[in-house]
């Protein structure tokens, strides 16, 4: 009886220990917040967001067969408009609603240029939510200020020059709207 107790305990504090690890993870930036994080390239580099201080950048989450998808256009649009002025887009392929993105690291960067000639940094896929969030998502949605679950592709976070999350954008806002494009020029440096 006592193994099978034992045994219980430990199967518990296993999947506890799961479900806390992303927030544990989040928790990890630490004072350096949003710039505490390394994330993989899509060719599989290391980068660090603190190589990202000073500017302006779009946390956005996405997908190569999603209604939102032509929003690649427009992110390259506002990328283009306001790159010599300090702004980066930070593209994060996931694959969490309805397999929209079900392709490679490969075949997303592929994806992305064939179609939409995009010139802003993408990233590895990832997860955005659920049991394997990503550290820096799992930081988004719980510490920025601007919390609660990714709700769907494109979904995008703003980040001022002093690391500060601004501001976050459902996915249905487009990267050339009025809303996007005045608060990005509002705090670029």
């Amino acid at each position: 009886m006592k193994i099978k107790s034992a045994f219980f305990l430990f199967i518990f504090g296993v999947m506890l220990a799961g479900s806390l690890a992303p927030a544990l993870q989040a928790q990890m930036a630490g004072p350096e917040g949003i710039y505490g994080f390394t994330v993989k390239t899509i060719d599989d580099e290391n980068k660090s967001l603190a190589e990202y201080k000073g500017k302006v950048f779009l946390i956005v989450n996405t997908a190569s067969k999603c209604g939102f998808t032509p929003q690649y256009r427009t992110l390259e649009q506002l990328y283009e408009t306001y790159k010599d002025r300090g702004l980066e887009i930070l593209a994060f392929p996931a694959n969490n609603f309805r397999d929209q993105e079900p392709g490679s690291n490969a075949e997303i960067k592929n994806f992305c240029f064939l179609n939409y000639k995009t010139t802003f940094p993408l990233f590895s896929k990832i997860s955005v939510k659920g049991a394997d969030i990503h550290p820096l998502y799992a930081y988004l949605t719980t510490q920025s200020g601007f919390n609660g679950d990714i709700s769907w592709n494109f979904n995008k976070f703003l980040v001022a020059p002093d690391g500060e999350i601004v501001a976050r954008f459902a996915s249905n806002v487009d990267p050339m709207s009025p809303e996007i494009v005045n608060t990005v020029e509002k705090n670029l440096p």
